[in-house]
């Protein structure tokens, strides 16, 4: 497991297998695992917000409206 500071309030867990967890602040909001980016479908705040547009559009992503979401409980589970 790796801990990847990405910008201002924003960091990236990498896990052994792969799989890519996106914290905004202190808490998950989306993630990259097998092939498929996934984003919370929870709302925080413009700013976190504007973070998970920002990991899926640098990650190439082309339309980050139409990410794939999951409720935050399925994050909340990643990292444990």
């Amino acid at each position: 497991m790796k801990i990847k500071p990405y910008a201002s309030n924003m960091t990236v867990l990498v896990l052994n297998d792969g799989t890519e967890v996106l914290f905004s602040y202190q808490t998950p909001v989306a993630c990259y695992t097998g092939s498929t980016y996934y984003k919370t479908e929870r709302f925080y705040s413009a700013t976190t917000s504007r973070h998970v547009n920002k990991w899926l559009t640098d990650a190439g992503v082309r339309d980050v409206k139409h990410v794939d979401t999951q409720p935050q409980e399925f994050f909340d589970t990643l990292a444990v």
